[in-house]
C-alpha cells in the first residue's frame, strides 16, 4: 500500500467514525466558515450604508454557516441610476436616431407601434416622416433631410408629447407600463436580438468614452451624451456574487440593451430582466411585447414596471407561473436585497426581506417610503455623481405621493393602510 493510499483510507475511517458520532455535519460548517473569506466592501457610501450592506453580507453570505436560510440569497438591482448614472434606453435610443435604424411602420401607421398612441401623435409623426421611407425600411433620421423625424420621435419618445405639445400617450395602466419605455423596443422592430446587441454595444462604447457632462446631437437638438458605472454599485455587485448571492437585473430598458451593459458588472445575459418583444419565426423583433402573469404575449399592457418588474421578477427568477407572478410571495420566495432609484422600482423594492437600497433621485413615492422606513429596512444614498441637491419642500406623501392605475394622484398609504406624513429630504 502506497503511503498516499494509507492517508486515504486513515481519512476515510476517520470520517466514518465522525459520522458514528454525529460530529461531521456539526463540524463541517464551522470548517468551512473557517476557510471562507468573507468580501469586503470598497468606501465611499453614505453614512452608514457601507456598514448596513456589509452586515447583510456577512449575515447572509456563504461563509456564515448560521445564515437565515441556506439556499443561495437573491439580490435584485434595478439598471439606470442605479447601476450606472444616466439611461442606457436613452442612449440607445438617441443611438438609434442618429444611425438611422428606426424603420418606417406599416402603411406608415403609427398607431401599429404602439397601442397607447394618440392620434395626435400619429399624426405628428407621419407627417415628420412619411415622405421619407418606403414602409418597413430605415428612415434617414441621421441626416439633414431627417433632422424633424427625428426631433419628433425624440419628443414623442423623451417628453410623451408631440413637438406641438400634444399627448403622445393615453390609455395606459400606470403601475404595470409606462408606453413611451414600452415604445422604445417597439420602435427595434424588424431588428433581430443580435442585430441589437450589436447596436448596443456601439451605444456602449461611444457614450462610456464620452466625458462626464457630454452632449450630442440628434435631429436639431442636443441630449445627454455619455453614461457611467457606479464604482461603488460595481463593487457592491461583486461582492455580493462572491459570497454567494444571485444577483440579477430588472430594468424597464430593451432586453439585448441591458444584456450588453450588464456583463460590464459580471451579471451574464440569462440574469438580466428587460423589455422583451415577441419575435417572428425568423426571430426578428415585432412591435408587440412579451407578457407576464395573467397578461399573454402581444397584450402590451405589462412590462419591467412597478408592478410589473414584481411579475417578472417572480417569474423569471421565483418559477411563479400565472396570475400568482403579480402577487406578493411568501418570504422564501423572495429577493432578500433590492435597489433602485425611482418610482418604477417600488413593488420589488417592498418585496425584498432584509434590506432596501435607495438612490435618491427626488421621486416621491420612492422616498416618501425610504424616509418613512417602517420596518427599519431601507436606507438611502445620494447618487454617486452628480447628486441631487436637497429638496427644499417636503415630499407629498400624504396627498398626492402614490399614483394609482388610472393615473389620479393619492396618499401614500403603509401596507397596514396608515398614510406616511409628510418627509422632508435628508439624504442628498
Amino acid at each position: 500500500m502506497t503511503p498516499s493510499s494509507t492517508v486515504r483510507r486513515l481519512q476515510a475511517v476517520g470520517a466514518a467514525a465522525a459520522i458514528a458520532a454525529g460530529t461531521l455535519v456539526a463540524t463541517a460548517p464551522a470548517a468551512q466558515a473557517a476557510h471562507c473569506a468573507t468580501p469586503r466592501l470598497a468606501a465611499g457610501w453614505y453614512g452608514d450604508n457601507q456598514a448596513r450592506l456589509q452586515q447583510l453580507i456577512d449575515q447572509y453570505g456563504k461563509c456564515n454557516p448560521n445564515r437565515p436560510n441556506r439556499a443561495k440569497p437573491v439580490a435584485v438591482f434595478d439598471w439606470d441610476n442605479t447601476v450606472v448614472k444616466n439611461d442606457v434606453g436613452d442612449a440607445q435610443m438617441y443611438w438609434l436616431l442618429r444611425n438611422g435604424k428606426i424603420r418606417q411602420p406599416a402603411a406608415g401607421d403609427w398607431t401599429a407601434t404602439s397601442r397607447y398612441l394618440t392620434p395626435a401623435a400619429a399624426r405628428a409623426l407621419a407627417d415628420a416622416c412619411g415622405a421619407l421611407a418606403r414602409p418597413g425600411t430605415p428612415l434617414p433620421t441621421g441626416t439633414p433631410a431627417g433632422a424633424g423625424c427625428a426631433d419628433e420621435l425624440a419628443a414623442v419618445y423623451g417628453t410623451a408629447a408631440t413637438r406641438s405639445g400634444a399627448a403622445a400617450f393615453a390609455g395606459w395602466d400606470h403601475r404595470t407600463i409606462e408606453p413611451a419605455y414600452a415604445w422604445l423596443p417597439q420602435l427595434m422592430q424588424g431588428w433581430t436580438a443580435s442585430e441589437v446587441r450589436g447596436f448596443a454595444a456601439a451605444a456602449r462604447a461611444e457614450n462610456l468614452a464620452a466625458p462626464i457632462g457630454a452632449v450630442q446631437q440628434v435631429g436639431s437638438g442636443s441630449v445627454t451624451g455619455w453614461v457611467r458605472y457606479y464604482d461603488q454599485q460595481k463593487d457592491l455587485i461583486q461582492g455580493l456574487r462572491k459570497a454567494g448571492f444571485d444577483v440579477w437585473i430588472s430594468s424597464a430598458s430593451p432586453q439585448p440593451v441591458v444584456e450588453v451593459w450588464a456583463k460590464g458588472v459580471g451579471v451574464a445575459a440569462d440574469h438580466v430582466i428587460g423589455i422583451r418583444n415577441t419575435t417572428t419565426t425568423g426571430g426578428k423583433f415585432t412591435a408587440h411585447l412579451q407578457g407576464c402573469g395573467s397578461v399573454k404575449d402581444g397584450a402590451d399592457t405589462m412590462i419591467t414596471y412597478i408592478d410589473g418588474k414584481r411579475c417578472w421578477i417572480n417569474k423569471e427568477v421565483f418559477g411563479v407561473r400565472g396570475a400568482a407572478a403579480e402577487k406578493v410571495q411568501p418570504a422564501a420566495r423572495r429577493q432578500v436585497f433590492a435597489a433602485g432609484d425611482s418610482d418604477t422600482d417600488i413593488s420589488f423594492l417592498r418585496d425584498a426581506t432584509a434590506l432596501r437600497l435607495v438612490l435618491n433621485r427626488n421621486k416621491n413615492e420612492l422616498m416618501c417610503r425610504a424616509y418613512d422606513d417602517s420596518d427599519g429596512k431601507w436606507i438611502v444614498n445620494p447618487m454617486f455623481i452628480e447628486p441631487k441637491k436637497q429638496k427644499a419642500a417636503p415630499y407629498p406623501c400624504s396627498t398626492t405621493g402614490y399614483v394609482d392605475h388610472d393615473g389620479t394622484a393619492g396618499p401614500v398609504r403603509r401596507g397596514d393602510t396608515s398614510v406616511v406624513p409628510d418627509q422632508t429630504d435628508r439624504v442628498f
